[in-house]
Order: structure tokens, then sequence, then C-alpha cells
């Protein structure tokens, strides 16, 4: 079954069952306790028709437990998040003031939680801190962009940031992890996150003429600034297969990053495409680049499945970072480039992923899909994707699907996965960069995904750390 006709299934399914859902009567996906601090922290997949997995709306474990982990200042600074995000007036009213908190006051009660550090040596420090917590890898992003064309960054400098960051974190991070595990596998790869928008002037005129023959040396140098890149993460890929030839899944890995909806379709599919072809042939047996589809769009499985089928006919691999989708509250056209519910975003997220792992799994090293990120800070697709992994320790498919979350978000998910589920696949995305521009990043986060960051803290969050700080 291809993803689109599997995914306008299970629309219609989904359709019949609502009521269902919506009297509580398909018992047989319940969730069962692990912990003693939250009654619902697995799931029990026995439902009597698969189909239902795909749209099940569940809740998030308790952040007691993962909060009694942290220090006392953590705790405070994450007692302010709460406070601020505990109605959406205040957080839009938090919105509008931000760019005029002064950035010492950012650093002490923001950044430290969602921003991996200012340099190199903060970032190293940051994934040491991750490793303590079961988490093996980071996704870097060097926060420093211009989408708008205004800022004249300097691109040169952030290519070699973006170099210097693979050889000076990620791979001292990967390394000191492989000399001493059991299992090389068990290790996840390190991620290294490319924004279009921060590797060539004026990148939204570049993405919508990318196909422009006018346009052929701006579009150039974004594929040279991103392959250049690419290339380190691919020479060090061969280099560490030699010396670890066991090794399934990829060392290092370069993400491109989604953009919204226009410059996506104009240009960074086809940016994806040449690196896949490139740095992703069919006879190697790990990839080096993956990049991002957001599947809140309408269109997404569909496009997905044509990339998918160009790939197999053209000879490369696919990789896949999965995500919902970022630019709810600013695309132009979003009631008809985006799902109409998050009900129907469910079913799309949770049913493209779950064919790319089950294709992962069944074809192994011959699948069309290299490799896989479950980027989601919802639940269910995170258990969803662990279930389906159960059983397949140390096969191709397993080693190639891997867990992600912001730095500093659904931590409780996280801790969930590690502490319960036994899960070792897990990175966090990791910003990074100079403290105004990390500002910028932060800012983007609230206006982007406000309402997550509030459904995330707020007074849930509020409550959970009273429960930390004063139950035994």
């Amino acid at each position: 079954m291809s993803l689109r006709s599997g995914t306008g299934q299970l629309h219609n399914i989904y359709g019949s069952l609502r009521p269902m859902f919506r009297a509580g009567t398909l018992q047989s996906a319940r969730f069962v306790s692990q912990t003693s601090t939250h009654k619902n922290s697995a799931v029990a997949f026995d439902a009597v028709n698969p189909s239902t997995k795909m749209s099940a709306d569940v809740k998030a474990p308790s952040s007691v437990a993962y909060l009694k982990t942290l220090s006392k200042p953590e705790l405070f600074s994450l007692g302010v998040i709460g406070c601020v995000t505990t109605s959406k007036h205040l957080l839009n009213l938090v919105i509008g003031l931000f760019p005029y908190v002064p950035m010492f006051l950012i650093k002490i009660f923001v950044s430290r939680l969602y921003c991996g550090g200012d340099n190199v040596e903060e970032v190293r420090q940051c994934g040491e801190r991750l490793q303590k917590r079961g988490i093996s890898n980071m996704m870097l992003s060097l926060t420093i962009e211009d989408s708008e064309g205004v800022k004249n960054i300097d691109i040169n400098h952030i290519v070699k940031e973006t170099i210097r960051s693979v050889h000076e974190v990620l791979k001292p991070n990967l390394l000191n992890q492989l000399e001493t595990a059991v299992d090389v596998n068990d290790v996840a790869p390190g991620y290294i996150a490319l924004k279009p928008s921060a590797l060539v002037a004026n990148p939204s005129q570049v993405l919508l003429n990318f196909k422009n023959p006018a346009w052929k040396e701006q579009r150039d140098q974004l594929v040279n600034n991103c392959a250049a890149i690419t290339q380190t993460v691919y020479d060090l890929n061969q280099e560490l297969l030699k010396k670890y030839p066991t090794r399934k899944a990829p060392f290092f890995v370069s993400t491109i990053d989604a953009e919204k909806y226009d410059l996506q379709n104009s240009g960074v599919y086809e940016l994806q495409r040449i690196l896949f072809e490139k740095f992703n042939p069919a006879s190697s047996p790990i990839v080096s680049c993956i990049g991002t589809w957001q599947l809140y769009l309408t269109d997404s499985a569909e496009e997905l499945e044509i990339e998918r089928q160009r790939a197999e006919r053209e000879g490369y691999k696919l990789g896949l970072k999965l995500v919902r989708g970022a630019y709810i509250h600013s695309e132009p056209d979003r009631n008809v480039v985006i799902q109409p519910s998050k009900e129907a975003s469910d079913i799309n997220y949770n049913t493209v992923m779950t064919k790319v792992i089950q294709d992962l799994s069944s074809n192994g090293k011959n699948s069309t899909y290299g490799h896989l990120v479950v980027a989601s800070h919802n639940y269910y697709s995170q258990m969803l994707a662990t279930e389906e992994l159960k059983g397949k320790e140390n096969t191709y498919g397993k080693c190639n699907v891997v867990l992600g979350q912001l730095l500093g978000m659904a931590d409780n998910v996280t801790y969930d996965l590690i502490e319960n589920h036994g899960a070792k696949n897990i990175i966090k995305y990791v910003p990074w960069g100079p403290p105004l521009e990390t500002k910028d990043y932060l800012l983007r986060r609230l206006q982007e995904n406000g309402d997550a960051v509030r459904a995330d803290n707020g007074w849930p969050l509020v409550k959970s750390i009273a429960k930390s700080l004063f139950r035994a």
C-alpha cells in the first residue's frame, strides 16, 4: 500500500470510529502502569483494528519523576516558565515583551533550559549532561539565519562554525561512547541541522527561484554550502565505518531543516534530492543526509510517496526527519495547505511514521528509507514507534530509527521512554550560538509553537514542580 492510499483509507476508517474514541469504548488500546508516579506510562497495543492506533490521543506521563532529577536552580527556572505560560493571554503578552527583556535575564531563566550554549565548549558540556540522562546524542543547530534577507550575515562563518561543531562537539561526543559501548549500535548518531535560510544570501528569493536559470549562481552557492558540510559528515562516516564495521546506522547525519510551504515546495525538496543523490547512494550501507517532512501539510504523504518512487528509480536512499510542523500560525494559506484538524495531522503523522518503520524493519539495508528521525513531542507517536521496534534489537531497522525532541521540551516523555521502556535511540535538538541569535530562536519558538509550549508547561508544570519539591 502506498503512503497516499494508506492515509486516505485511514481518514475514512477514523471517521467511522470517532464516536467510539469519544465514548472511550476502544479499551483494548488502554495504557498500563509502569511507574508509581503515573498510571499511564506504557501502551498495550492490542487494538481490535490496527488502524485505530493511528489516531489515539493519550495523556503524556507525569513530570514529577523527571523533575526530581533536577537541581533547585533548574526547578526555579522551570517554575518561572510554568507561571508565564499558565494562560494564552499571558503567553501572548510575554511574546510581545520578549524582544525587550534584557539578555542576562534570558540567559538565567530561559537559555540554559532550551539552548546548548554560546560556544563550542558549552555545547560539548551540554552533550555530557545529556549523556548522564541517557540521551546519547544531539542534533546541533547553529541558530544564525536570515530568512528575510535583511541581516547581511557572514555565510562563510556559518559554514565554518557548523563544520567545526561536527569535529569539536559531535565527533568527541560520539567517539567517547563508542570506545566504551558494549554494542556500537546502542549509541545514536550525531546530527547537524542545516537551515537553508542560513546558508545563502537572500534565501527566500533563492529558494523561490531555485529552478530559475537566472538564479543559478545563488542556487549553486546554497547547494555548495550544504554539500561542503555534508561532505564532512560523509567522509567521517566512511572513515569510522572501517573502524566499526558492525555499525548499522550512520555515525553522523546532515539534516536539512524545513522551511515554510512555498519555500519548501519551490526549493528545499529539490535541494534535498541533490544531496540525497550525492551522499546517499543505494550502494552505501549507511546514509549521510536526511531531509524534513512536515506531516501537518495536506500533501505531505503524497509528496513523500513521490520522493520514495523517485529515489528507488534513480538509485539513492531517502533519509527522513518527520515532524508535524512549525509554521501553522505564519502560513498565509494555512486553511488550504495544512490539515483541517489536529486529529487529521495525528493520523497522517502516525500512518507515515509506521509505514516507514515497517519498511525499514522488513527490508533492512534494501529499504529505500535509509534512516528515520521521529521528531515529535507527542507521547503516543513516540510510544507507537517504540512498540513497532520492540523485539527487533540490533536489526538494521531498529538501529536506523531515532526518537527526538527539542532540548527543554517534552522531558517527561524523554524520561519515560528511557526509564520505563529502555529506549536508547534518543536525541535532543540542541540550538546554540551567539546570545542575540539564540534569543531570536527562542522568540520564534514561542511564536510558532506557543500552543505546544503552553501545553507542555503552564499549571501542570507548576503543580508538578510543587509535588517534586514537597513530596518525599
